[in-house]
């Protein structure tokens, strides 16, 4: 999340130019280091999705006259935030929900095809999915309605809310999956030791 992070927060009246090039430099070199550290793993969908949209702004912003110019200042945000929520809701729609590749890092293949592996993975997308949406929705609300694209709370307070809302919940979430799976499923005894009797 770095790049839209790095774009988010430099974005603005005269720095459009400046936050798609440190946020398509910021998507290159996560990139290439992944690839580094990692030989061998795959291109994940958040990665890609990196490197097309930061292109593709950055080609326009070089190419538009000044009016468009202005409007990918005030706009941004929210045009970033409906990206990622494309990206979210679209990965799941391909029934590749993009945080289930990242998940795969950290598991054992044999649980790769597990029910609830998939369905944890399809709640922590659609978690990030609908924190992009509500940011969307805050910034455009400070922008079209309130005509204030630096309000404290539609600009700020709303968006980060809902991301940090998201982070939690990619925290806490397979902490509760893995607590039900124990109680549905307690562990067998030891060989050798009765179990409860």
């Amino acid at each position: 999340m770095a790049p839209w992070i790095i774009f988010s927060v430099l974005v603005g009246p005269g720095r459009f130019e400046l936050s798609v090039c440190l946020a398509l430099a910021t998507s290159l070199v996560l990139v290439i280091a992944g690839r580094v550290t990692r030989r061998g793993s795959s291109w994940k969908i958040l990665e890609v999705s990196d490197l097309v949209f930061f292109s593709v702004m950055a080609v326009i912003g070089a190419l538009v006259g000044p009016g468009t110019h202005r409007w990918l200042e005030t706009y941004a945000g929210e045009v970033s935030n409906i990206a990622l929520f494309l990206v979210a809701f679209g990965s799941m729609a391909v029934r590749m929900p993009f945080t289930i590749q990242y998940a795969r890092e950290q598991v054992e293949p044999g649980l790769w095809d597990s029910p609830v592996f998939l369905r944890t993975n399809y709640m922590i997308t659609g978690a990030w999915g609908l924190a992009f949406l509500v940011a969307a929705v805050a910034g455009a609300y400070g922008d079209l309605v309130l005509r204030d694209p630096d309000n404290l709370w539609t600009g700020w307070v709303i968006q980060v809310a809902a991301l940090i809302a998201a982070v939690r919940f990619t925290n806490w979430y397979p902490d509760v999956v893995r607590a039900r799976a124990r109680r549905e499923h307690p562990a067998a005894p030891p060989p050798g030791r009765p179990g409860p009797g």
